[in-house]
């Protein structure tokens, strides 16, 4: 049962990270107020691939946990779930807000060149997702390696 549910985590884990990796490369292709417009709808309409990935991250890998009780002595193991919940406010939380705002500043804009505040939050983005793929590395180092 064990190696079914690890299979579901890494299909999780892919799903997930592969989407949410791909976000910020999407949204600075946009160089104009109509490509920001498109690029923000993308986005909104792909987030349902992290935010199943992630749901199935966090149940498959508390699912490994009770089949495997030991688990929860390994400190990489209690590591990785305080990580994921963390980065878990700058993804469900800050990112999407971040979105919105970034579509409410293009509202009303005159002509094609994006508005600083546009820009601004983009760059808000960039710093939280840059955050957030840290996280994701660290946690794939911690369970691949199982340091302690």
């Amino acid at each position: 049962m064990y190696t079914y549910v690890l299979f579901v985590h890494l299909v999780a884990a892919v799903m997930g990270l592969g989407a949410a990796f791909g976000f910020p490369i999407v949204a600075k292709s946009a160089k104009t107020v109509s490509q920001a417009k498109f690029v923000l709808n993308l986005l909104h309409k792909l987030e349902v691939l992290p935010k199943a990935g992630s749901i199935l991250l966090l149940i498959s890998g508390i699912v490994m946990g009770l089949l495997e009780t030991w688990l929860f002595k390994e400190v990489w193991f209690i590591g990785s779930i305080v990580i994921y919940l963390a980065v878990q406010f700058i993804v469900a939380g800050m990112l999407p807000k971040n979105m919105k705002k970034q579509l409410a500043a293009l509202e009303g804009v005159q002509g094609e060149e994006l508005p600083e505040a546009y820009l601004v939050l983009g760059r808000q983005s960039a710093k939280l997702e840059g955050i957030s793929h840290l996280a994701a590395f660290v946690l794939i180092l911690l369970m691949v390696f199982k340091p302690f």
